[in-house]
């Protein structure tokens, strides 16, 4: 039962999240003079779900023939590099 509402608050913040950004991209369009998010859809209800699909469909490219330990570790050894400098 915990893992329930667990699951169903996290979907509820993650929709949430989603119409906040909806919001957020109205404002500054009206602010802008341009139309926005108001193209896909009934009055842009459906640009939400549209950015989470394609955000899911984005994935990790990890190249066949690499060392796997130093493809993952560059970035933060680039950082590390930058902040130490």
């Amino acid at each position: 039962m915990p893992f329930i509402r667990r699951l169903f608050l996290l979907i509820c913040v993650i929709i949430r999240v989603a119409f906040l950004t909806l919001l957020e991209r109205k404002v500054l369009g009206y602010i802008q003079i341009r139309k926005g998010p108001n193209k896909i859809g009934f009055i842009g209800i459906l640009q939400p779900f549209c950015d989470a699909i394609k955000l899911f469909n984005k994935e990790q490219v990890i190249p066949f023939i690499s060392n796997f330990i130093i493809y993952y570790f560059s970035p933060v050894f680039s950082l590390f590099l930058s902040l130490l400098l």
